[in-house]
């Protein structure tokens, strides 16, 4: 052993290990009473970035898959309406509020009620929801959904119509139809697979478990050039283009079976090791005086955080639930690993159900 190694030898022998706590919420799972919760992450690409020649037919495959599994509750990444209401209230503090959530002003024009009353009015009414509700419940509900910034519950609602009953009335207006007829055609995971699937399974609504809140912490990075410049040159770097040019050849070989070989892909362990190497990994090991990359995965982590924190508070009304998470890609190994680490859910494999 050369003198270099034994030294390493002593120095790791005598270093202060890490405090691993005692108490550990994943070994503690064998009590629950009754069914416990499963849940399913789904990594998604963003089918906004796909090629122009993309069909929402190749998502058969897909849905197929994931209706069979039959899940109770379907998330989507996307921002509650009284959570966008609050982040565009405060839009010094969240800046890019307006990107991700829309303007309901339409609608709640339309219904005569603003966001808090259209999201109340919408739970009384799916507290009492009959079994076979008249089409013109279904219209109502949808027009609440859209007041309440919920778009793709009532996308929900819309697709559970009959064609024949996709009118307006019943406080949907002809501008309304237009734009939920518009949602159902976006190429967004949210509505083609989050809504649809909801429809097909004969689910009420989609839960918005997105979360920008965490965008106050580095609100004033958006206007610091040095940051801009840190993240570009921590992103070129050599995984990045590995995990690119992985993505590329996929979209290129799309098949038969429609978009499953990139499902497939997304949700591999090896993928999301890919995404933590290229991204969050790389941002937390550069160096700056300013200590950019440990901000944004700070970020990041809190972002995944609160959003997990959104899926479990779904399930707890519903104990015994099945769960289908849709999420970017990207947050897929963090969702699993802070699911995991909750009592009252059992994650399902991915790779399995899309076989």
């Amino acid at each position: 052993m050369s003198a270099y190694a034994a030294l390493l030898l002593t120095m790791s022998a005598t270093a202060p290990q890490p405090y691993v706590p005692a108490f550990d919420p994943s070994a503690l799972k064998e009590n629950v009473a009754g069914t416990p919760n499963e849940t399913l992450v789904l990594g998604s690409p963003h089918l906004s970035g796909l090629p122009a020649d993309f069909a929402p037919q190749s998502l058969e495959p897909l849905l197929a898959r994931l209706a069979a599994w039959k899940p109770t509750i379907i998330a989507i990444e996307a921002v509650s309406g009284p959570d966008c209401e609050r982040l565009v209230r405060y839009a010094p503090l969240y800046p890019g509020a307006s990107d991700y959530c829309p303007d309901p002003s339409a609608a709640q024009k339309a219904v005569g009620l603003d966001m808090a009353a259209a999201t109340i009015e919408a739970d009384r009414m799916l507290g009492g929801w009959p079994a076979h509700p008249a089409p013109g419940d279904r219209r109502r509900l949808a027009a609440l959904f859209l007041a309440g910034g919920e778009p793709a519950s009532a996308l929900v609602q819309w697709l559970r119509l009959p064609v024949g009953e996709r009118r307006a009335g019943d406080s949907l207006d002809e501008g309304l139809v237009a734009a939920l007829d518009k949602l159902a055609t976006r190429r967004n995971e949210n509505f083609l697979i989050g809504s649809v699937l909801a429809a097909r399974l004969g689910l009420e609504r989609v839960y918005a478990t997105d979360d920008h809140s965490a965008d106050g912490a580095n609100a004033a990075l958006d206007k610091d050039q040095g940051y801009a410049a840190a993240m570009q040159r921590i992103w070129d770097n050599p995984v990045v283009k590995v995990r690119l040019a992985e993505e590329k050849a996929l979209e290129a070989k799309r098949d038969g079976e429609g978009l499953l070989a990139i499902y497939r892909y997304y949700n591999r362990p090896a993928t999301m090791r890919l995404a933590y190497d290229s991204d969050f990994g790389a941002a937390l090991s550069d160096a700056t005086p300013q200590n950019y990359g440990r901000r944004y995965a700070g970020w990041w982590e809190t972002r995944n955080l609160r959003m997990v924190a959104n899926i479990r508070a779904a399930m707890t009304a519903q104990p015994g639930s099945r769960t289908l998470a849709i999420v970017g890609a990207s947050h897929k190994g963090y969702f699993e690993a802070y699911l995991g680490m909750m009592h009252d859910v059992r994650l399902v494999d991915a790779e399995t159900v899309l076989k």
